[in-house]
C-alpha cells in the first residue's frame, strides 16, 4: 500500500483506511514479535498482549507525539534462555523487569544532563560488534531448529527440507515482494512454510479444533502464578543486554526523526521514548511476556506510507491485544513446526549479525585503525566463544553481557577516543532536511 499524501502524526484517518493501515503495522511486527517468545518457551498471545499494551504506554508517556511501535526483542533471547535455565520462567521474568528499571534509570540521567555521554561510552565501534555477537551466538539455535527433531541432536531430513523451503520463500518475498507484500516477507515465509509442512502431514491441527475462538492467554503473573525471588546471576546475565538495546533504541529514534522530519530526540526528548521502552519492557515482564523494543520493520511502514499517525499505531496495538485472547490464533501459532521458524531464524539472525556489520560502515569505522580491530575483535570473540567469569558459585557474567562490558571499558581505556556529540550532529541533519523541504 502508497499513500500520495502524508498523514500527520496527530492526524486520525478515516475509519476504513484506519483499520486497513492498523493491520498492515500488525501484520509487520507479527511474525518477529511471535518468533521471540516461541524460541524462549513463552507464550505467543502474552507476547501479542504485552506488546500491544506496552505500544500503547509508549505513546502516552511520549505524549502521543512519536508513532513507534513496540514488539519482543530479539537481543534478549539468549539471556532469557540462560535465565530461565537458572531460575524458570519467573527468573527470567524478574529479570527482564529489571532491564526495565535500567531504561528508566539511564532516562533520568538523559533528563538531567543530556544524550551525549551515553554515546561516549556507547560509539558505533562498540555496538556494532555487540549487535553482530547477538545475531552470531544465536546462529546455531536456528540450524539446530531447523535440522533437528525437536528437544534432540537427531538429525531429520524432512525437517531440514521444511526449513530450507520456508527460507526460501522468505528469502523471494523479500527480494521480488512490493508494496504491502514486501513490508511482511517473515509472516509469508511462515505461512508458506507452514502450508508445505502441512503437505508433508507434520502438523497436528486437533489443539485449533478444540480451542476455544475466546481465551485467556497463559500469562505469568508474579504473587498469582509465582512469587518473584531476587538472582545476582540472573540480574549479570540480562541487565547488561539493557545497554544494547538502548543503543539500539537511540538509532531507531534518529531514523524515525529523519523518516518524519521531526527531532524526537529533543522533542519529545530520548529521555521519554526510552522510559516508555523501559515502562514496556516493565509491562511484559509483569504478564509473563519478552522485553520489549521499537522496531524497525514499522518504521519501513512509516517511511513507505508516509502514515505518521500516532492513532494508526495505537489502533495496530489495541488489534494486537484482541489477537491475543482469540484461542483459535493462539492454539494455530501453536502448531507451527520448529523447522518453520528454524528456517526465518536463519535469515533473521543473519541480518541481525549483518546490522551490526552495517552499522560499523555506516559510520565508517577504520579497522585499519589499531584501537578499532582491537575492540572489535575482542567483543567478537568473547561473545560468540562463550567466554564467562564465574564471579561467585551463583553469579556468572557471560557471553553478550561480558562482551557488551569488555567493549565498553576497553573503548574508555584505549587511547584515541573520540567524543561524540549527538544533539548537534543530528539537529544539524533534521534541520537541513526541512530546509530542504521548505
Amino acid at each position: 500500500m502508497n499513500t500520495q499524501k502524508e498523514v500527520g502524526i496527530r492526524e486520525i484517518p478515516k475509519a476504513d483506511k484506519w483499520l486497513v493501515l492498523s493491520l498492515q503495522h500488525l501484520f509487520a511486527m507479527f511474525g518477529a514479535t511471535i518468533l521471540v517468545p516461541y524460541l524462549v518457551g513463552l507464550s505467543p498471545a502474552v507476547a501479542l498482549v504485552s506488546s500491544g499494551l506496552g505500544t500503547l504506554a509508549y505513546l502516552l508517556i511520549t505524549r502521543g507525539q512519536v508513532p513507534a511501535y513496540l514488539g519482543s526483542s530479539f537481543a534478549f533471547i539468549a539471556p532469557i534462555i540462560a535465565a530461565t535455565t537458572l531460575g524458570g520462567p519467573e527468573g527470567a521474568m524478574v529479570g527482564s523487569f529489571v532491564a526495565g528499571l535500567v531504561y528508566g534509570v539511564v532516562a533520568l540521567f538523559i533528563k538531567t544532563s543530556g544524550v551525549n555521554w551515553l554515546m561516549n561510552i556507547l560509539p558505533p565501534i562498540v555496538v556494532g560488534p555487540v549487535i553482530m555477537v547477538i545475531g552470531l551466538g544465536l546462529a546455531g539455535v536456528a540450524v539446530s531448529m531447523a535440522m533437528n527433531v525437536p528437544g534432540t541432536s537427531d538429525y531429520d531430513g524432512t525437517l531440514f527440507t521444511v526449513a530450507l523451503v520456508t527460507l526460501g520463500i522468505t528469502v523471494l518475498a523479500s527480494m521480488f515482494f512490493k508494496g504491502f507484500f514486501g513490508l511482511i516477507p517473515i509472516l509469508i515465509g511462515i505461512v508458506g512454510g507452514y502450508t508445505f509442512a502441512y503437505i508433508q502431514g507434520i502438523i497436528d491441527m486437533t489443539p485449533v479444533k478444540e480451542a476455544a475462538w475466546i481465551q485467556a492467554p497463559d500469562f505469568i503473573v508474579p504473587f498469582v502464578t509465582y512469587t518473584p525471588s531476587f538472582s545476582w546471576q540472573i540480574i549479570a546475565i540480562m541487565v547488561p543486554i539493557a545497554v544494547v538495546t538502548i543503543a539500539e533504541h537511540i538509532g531507531d529514534q534518529m531514523v524515525l526523526s529523519k523518516v518524519v522530519g521531526k527531532n524526537f530526540i529533543k522533542k519529545p526528548g530520548l529521555h521519554r521514548s526510552l522510559l516508555g521502552d523501559g515502562v514496556a519492557t516493565m509491562i511484559a515482564s509483569v504478564l509473563g511476556g519478552p522485553p520489549n523494543t521499537t522496531y524497525g520493520e514499522n518504521i519501513g511502514v512509516i517511511a513507505l506510507t508516509r502514515v505518521y499517525s500516532v492513532f494508526v499505531v495505537g489502533g495496530a496495538a489495541c488489534l494486537a491485544v484482541m489477537f491475543g485472547f482469540v484461542g483459535k490464533i493462539s492454539a494455530l501459532i501453536s502448531t507451527i513446526p520448529t523447522a518453520v521458524m528454524g528456517g526465518v531464524s536463519i535469515l533473521l539472525f543473519g541480518i541481525i549479525a549483518s546490522s551490526g556489520l552495517r552499522m560499523l560502515i555506516d559510520n565508517k569505522i577504520d579497522l585499519g585503525n589499531k584501537r578499532n580491530l582491537i575492540i572489535s575483535s575482542v567483543i567478537l570473540v568473547i561473545g560468540i566463544g562463550g567466554a564467562f567469569i564465574q564471579v561467585s558459585d551463583t553469579v556468572q557474567i557471560a557471553g553478550m553481557a561480558l562482551a557488551t562490558i569488555i567493549g565498553i571499558v576497553l573503548n574508555l581505556v584505549l587511547p584515541g577516543r573520540e567524543k561524540v556529540d549527538l544533539n548537534s550532529m543530528f539537529v544539524d541533519e533534521v534541520e537541513e532536511k526541512n530546509s530542504s523541504a521548505a
